[in-house]
Parts: structure tokens; C-alpha cells; sequence
């Protein structure tokens, strides 16, 4: 039967992020399967003769290119990384071609890298390009870069990349379609009586202690990472289904309310689109770390940052870069455009009063320039490291 929270989620979900892992495309050896991917074709037709925007973020080029490459398993060495999605990449774009031609679905091809949102000009771009396919009926097909990109392919996966995506969209629903069931309370694979999670209103300490440690053998991510995505999305506003896409019609159940997989709730305010950009998308350049009373007034009283409760800053930064306000445990509290430089905030830190040097901002971040990002606040958390 239908899920009342579903429908409610799926009532408002004009436009859909759908992010599918590897595992979910590939066989153990890595060659991507056919079958599956016709499948999600049809599937994804469906949700669009909805009435649906539909953006897909697909893994699978590296794992493609394993499997033409006759690799056997995925390789750890970086230049070779690159190699497998060079090749595997046109393999994958080919398939999605072909299975979605039948429905007189043009597909359109898009690769990222984190520059991309962490310009904002460029971020604004993807945004207006993805927004124009939409208005020509073309699915975006999006993946990282992974054959120019290095950060990306050590420490990045798609989980993250899809979760900014339907923060740049806006979009009220990620699905996540992995190789599991979703989110149980216990490992389903030592403990059978482990209980799935169907609903999960807030991601707190609790949830994420859920996630193993597991990682696949051809894909980047794992529990840690899907739930990663989750939170940076619900921060935001936007709702997340967590459910296995080598299930049959997996996506068919899904849009039609059914229980299936883990639905997680919205825990924050819809986020307008520049503060999407400035908390949860750009990586900081820098940060300053704050005292106790500083904290407070950022993230309980909402007021701007001002370089008297400024202890330390860190990194190199210039005027207009975002950075991150870090409380004096090491947690990251809020991020915001800064109105000073580094040079100029070392200066000006633990002051009373204007500016100092090149700027004559009274603060250093103002409220209209500042998304709180601490734990447990309405905004969500951007950067949460998952413990566990």
C-alpha cells in the first residue's frame, strides 16, 4: 500500500534527482549490463510522462572500463583510474543512447568536477544548462569527471556530486538506487533480523552510527557515503529514498508511494539558491575559528560574524571567498562570504570596531552572507564527517 508520507513527498517532487551506483549497472567483473540498463530506461520514461524533470547521475564509467579493459577488478593506481574512464565512459553514454531512443528520449551528456560549483559563475551555467535540456525533453546524463579530475576520484563519489545536484536544482527528491535495501538497524549481513528503516525523520548521531563500513568492490562509496549525500540534501529541504536499484521496477515502486527502501525527511527550511551555493556547494577557502560567544550569536542568535570573537584563521583566502566558522572544539558552525582577506582577518581578529587594512566592514561575515551549518540547527550541516 502507499506510504502517506510518500505520497506527500511525491505530490511536490516536480523535479527528481536520480543518482545509480555501479553495482547497481555492472556484474561483479564489471561489464555493464545491458538488461539493467534498459530497465532504468523504461523506468525513468515512466516517471517523466509523469510530468517530472528528471537529472540522472550515473556512476560506471571506471567500472565499465575495468570490464573492456579486461581488468578483472577495479585498480588503485590513479593514472590507470583515469584510463578505465576514458574508456568506459563512451560505453556508458552509448547504453543510455540506445535504451532510451526507443522512447524518443534524447540523452545529453554532462561531466563535472568540484570546480565546477565551487565557481559560482560556472555553478550558475550548469544550473541554466541543465534547465534548457529540461525545456527540449533531454535527460542529463551527469558524471564526474573522472578522467581529468583527481580529487575527485581519491576522496569524491557520486552520492555527493547527486546530492548537489538537487541542491543546484532545487529538486524535492534524490533517489539513491543502490545495491542494498536501504538503511537497516542493525548489518543485515551478520544479523538476518535486522529491521529496515522505511522512514528516517532526521539524520542525527544515531542514524549515521549506522552505517558499516562496507565499500563495494567496483563503486567509490558505501552506507557512509549514501548517507552523507542524504543529509546534505534534507539540510536543504529536499526528501531522499535510499532503495535497491537491482530490484525490478525498483523505480516504478518508488514513484508509486510503495514502502520500499528508506525515505528520508526534510529537516530544513527550503534553502534559497545563493545560500545553497555559499553553505552546502562551494568548498571554502579558509576558515577562522571563533570563541564560545562568537558561536552563539552566529548560530542561536543569527547575527553576523564580527572579528572580535575571532581566535585563529587559517588558510589563505581573498575578500568574497567563502569560508567556514569553526568553533573552538574543531566543529565546523557556519560558512559565509568573507568580507576580508586573510591578511586583513589575522589583523583584524579578537578587535572591536571598523574594519582594518584594505576593508571597512564592521563585520566579517555578514548574516545576509552566512548559512549555519552546526549540527541540529534548521540549516543542516554541510561537511559532517560520519562517525561510527
Amino acid at each position: 500500500m502507499p506510504d502517506p508520507h510518500r505520497q506527500e513527498v511525491l505530490a511536490g517532487a516536480h523535479t527528481v534527482v536520480v543518482k545509480v551506483g555501479t553495482n547497481v549497472l555492472a556484474d561483479p567483473a564489471g561489464r555493464l549490463d545491458r538488461r539493467r540498463i534498459e530497465s532504468l530506461a523504461g523506468q525513468l520514461h515512466r516517471v517523466r510522462q509523469g510530468g517530472r524533470q528528471v537529472a540522472l547521475v550515473s556512476s560506471g564509467a571506471i567500472g565499465a572500463g575495468v570490464g573492456k579493459l579486461g581488468l578483472g577488478k577495479r585498480p588503485t593506481d590513479l593514472p590507470q583510474l583515469q584510463a578505465c574512464a576514458s574508456v568506459g565512459q563512451t560505453a556508458l553514454m552509448q547504453l543510455y543512447q540506445e535504451a532510451l531512443a526507443p522512447f524518443g528520449v534524447p540523452t545529453a551528456q554532462i561531466l563535472l568536477t568540484a570546480g565546477d560549483f565551487d565557481n559560482r559563475a560556472r555553478y550558475l551555467n550548469v544550473r541554466n544548462t541543465v534547465r534548457t535540456l529540461f525545456e527540449y525533453g533531454a535527460l542529463p546524463v551527469i558524471n564526474e569527471n573522472d578522467t581529468v579530475s583527481v580529487a575527485e576520484i581519491k576522496f569524491g563519489d557520486n552520492d555527493h556530486l547527486a546530492a548537489m545536484v538537487t541542491n543546484l536544482l532545487r529538486a524535492p527528491l534524490l533517489v539513491l538506487l543502490t545495491n542494498v535495501d536501504g538503511l537497516f538497524a542493525g548489518d543485515p549481513r551478520t544479523n538476518p533480523a535486522a529491521e529496515r528503516l522505511v522512514t528516517v525523520p532526521h539524520i542525527d548521531h544515531a542514524v549515521t552510527t549506522l552505517a558499516g563500513d562496507s565499500k563495494s568492490v567496483l563503486g567509490t562509496g558505501g552506507m557512509r557515503s549514501k548517507l552523507r549525500a542524504a543529509r546534505l540534501a534534507t539540510a536543504a529541504g529536499e526528501a531522499v529514498v535510499m532503495a535497491n536499484g537491482s530490484e525490478d521496477g525498483i523505480l516504478d515502486r518508488v514513484f508509486a508511494g510503495e514502502p520500499v527502501g528508506t525515505l528520508f525527511l526534510p529537516h530544513g527550511a527550503d534553502v534559497p539558491s545563493w545560500k545553497r551555493w555559499v553553505g552546502f556547494t562551494a568548498r571554502p577557502a579558509g576558515r577562522v575559528v571563533v570563541d564560545a560567544g562568537a558561536r552563539r550569536a552566529v548560530v542561536e542568535q543569527g547575527k553576523s560574524l564580527l572579528p572580535v570573537g575571532v581566535t585563529a584563521v587559517v588558510g589563505e583566502f581573498r575578500k568574497g571567498d567563502v569560508i567556514a566558522v569553526w568553533d573552538e572544539t574543531g566543529q565546523e558552525v557556519a560558512r559565509g562570504l568573507s568580507n576580508y582577506g586573510a591578511a586583513d582577518a589575522e589583523k583584524a581578529r579578537g578587535r572591536r570596531g571598523a574594519g582594518v587594512g584594505t576593508t571597512a566592514y564592521a563585520e566579517l561575515i555578514h548574516r545576509d552572507n552566512l548559512v549555519v551549518t552546526a549540527e541540529g540547527r534548521s540549516e543542516g550541516r554541510a561537511e559532517d564527517v560520519l562517525t561510527g
